[in-house]
């Protein structure tokens, strides 16, 4: 198997915009991790291995639940930091 370039590994985070945009236009929070994971094999068709279907599902679905780890991820160490702050103040 090839390597994974930097290139997939930049889907990431384009995808995890694309899923916030989604939501902003109302899309419920509890579909947002299959979006992701349709934009990660969509992805993985058109972009990381068109020639290769097995292999475009693979990537698609490591990029698509890599972006739901960035946001979640990021949500809860934002979650954190505020309830420290919180708990901090005299």
């Amino acid at each position: 198997m090839d390597e994974f370039t930097i290139y997939g590994i930049a889907l990431v985070p384009v995808i995890t915009g694309m899923v916030q945009l989604l939501k902003m236009s109302g899309l419920p929070k509890k579909y947002t991790p299959f979006m992701s994971l349709l934009m990660g094999v969509l992805a993985g068709f058109y972009y990381l291995a068109p020639d290769d279907p097995p292999r475009a599902v693979f990537l698609g679905v490591i990029v698509g639940l890599s972006a739901v780890g960035l946001y979640s991820g990021t949500k809860n160490t934002m979650e954190g930091f505020r309830n420290n702050h919180c708990n901090y103040k005299r």
